[in-house]
């Protein structure tokens, strides 16, 4: 039974985390890992890599990018209207879990992925992508909800750590599969990665119970009367108000956007580019894959707790700055040690990044009830960040021809990041608070 206050609850803060050992089984093997390398191998031909996609002759790459664009700005433009509807019906659990089957199923879906269902499989593939992002707005916005701001760092970095552990399982379990078909009995080469799919979307969907299991429906036990669309917007455009009292938390969005516009994209094309630029062999970019996930968990605990020290604004700083020498690293990178060097860094400051951008964007909410629609904004930079910077990278190549002028598009976006949140100087987000709460 949830009690009517679940704030610090112990069983709903580990409800809460779970979904992220549920979910990002997805981004480890459909967006990072075995998806990428298989879309590779199925498109690449002698001296070109270019497909048809509906009829439209394209590069592979080009339109990988192009794919989680469109799927990006979808969710950008419905999360808004969504978590409103959401916040005014104190529902949202139940758009959170939609979004979480949605994806699971077209990951599943993705197990009949071959050269003759290419055009429909790269659909579930973007039908996945928005599953993902949709479930992860609502999932973001419980954050405030059930647990205390001295509790926030903490429990964000907890959160990505248990999504870390789980997705190497399931990666692991994958790659034994890929590399080692032959002790299965499978002589079809495109199987296992297929199966991986199914798995991927077997876990997300399996493990996801528990989080729907105990999580709040309705915490703040509102009672809607009249159009749920109506006054959705009417919710929205409160918080679109409340929003712009704010000036703190408008310059951390904005930086927000543009240092995870840097981060989200090289997460998406990292392994991309090591099979297209440096030609490296799928189990070499499988182990990177793992090096970062191994190396993500000691990050995430690491910067919660150097948020503690010297504040959560000087601790995203120096986060960001990492991020600004791996972009450079990454334009010089040559050889496969460079990469896995390259790689043990990423991990460093990725899951470090990520965690404590969600409790610095919790801490900064002012006292509302309407926490799904101010993530929706969060969500907003999130998305339209990441599509404009797989974008930007797509374009680049197609312009140059290489994906190693697209690094210095990431460049720009890092240190304009790290230009805005010098900006930002707050007691809210101090040491001093956080020890004194």
């Amino acid at each position: 039974m949830i009690p009517s206050d679940p704030k610090n609850n112990p069983k709903v803060m580990r409800a809460w985390c779970f979904y992220d050992w549920a979910n990002s089984v997805y981004s480890l093997v459909i967006t990072t890992a075995i998806f990428p390398i298989y879309y590779v191998a199925l498109t690449r031909k002698e001296n070109t890599d270019m497909v048809s996609f509906f009829g439209y002759d394209i590069s592979a790459s080009v339109l990988y990018s192009y794919a989680l664009t469109g799927a990006f700005l979808t969710i950008a433009f419905l999360s808004p209207i969504l978590t409103a509807i959401a916040d005014y019906g104190g529902n949202k659990k139940a758009f959170m879990r939609f979004f979480c089957y949605m994806g699971s199923l077209a990951c599943m879906g993705l197990f009949f992925f071959t050269e003759q269902t290419f055009s429909l499989s790269v659909l579930l593939f973007m039908i996945a992508a928005i599953g993902y992002s949709g479930s992860i707005v609502f999932y973001n916005a419980y954050l405030p909800e059930i647990a205390t701001e001295e509790n926030f760092d903490k429990l964000s970095a907890r959160g990505f750590s248990l999504g870390y552990i789980g997705s190497m399982i399931l990666l692991i379990v994958s790659l034994v599969l890929v590399l080692k078909a032959d002790w299965f009995g499978i002589e079809d080469s495109s199987l296992p990665a297929r199966i991986s799919f199914l798995m991927t979307g077997l876990w997300w969907f399996g493990f996801s119970q528990y989080s729907f299991a105990y999580l709040p429906s309705n915490p703040y036990h509102k009672k809607p009367e009249g159009s749920y669309l109506l006054n959705g917007f009417k919710e929205l455009g409160k918080v679109f108000r409340m929003l712009k009292e704010l000036p703190l938390l408008k310059r951390f969005l904005m930086a927000f956007f543009f240092y995870n516009m840097g981060v989200q994209t090289v997460m998406y094309v990292a392994s991309l580019f090591g099979s297209k630029e440096l030609m490296l062999p799928d189990n070499a970019l499988i182990t990177v894959l793992l090096i970062i996930q191994a190396v993500a968990i000691a990050g995430a605990y690491f910067f919660a707790w150097f948020s503690g020290r010297v504040g959560n604004t000087m601790a995203l700083m120096w986060a960001v700055l990492v991020w600004v020498g791996i972009t450079i690293g990454a334009y010089f990178v040559t050889t496969g040690n460079q990469y896995y060097l390259l790689a043990v860094v990423v991990g460093a400051v990725m899951g470090g990044v990520q965690a404590l951008s969600r409790s610095t964007y919790s801490k900064l909410l002012p006292e509302t009830t309407d926490h799904a629609s101010f993530f929706s904004f969060y969500d907003i930079c999130d998305k339209v960040g990441l599509a404009l910077g797989t974008l930007s990278f797509g374009i680049t190549e197609q312009i140059f021809g290489s994906m190693r002028n697209s690094i210095l598009t990431l460049l720009v976006f890092f240190v304009i990041g790290l230009a805005l949140l010098f900006s930002i100087r707050t007691r809210k987000l101090s040491p001093m608070v956080a020890q004194a709460a």
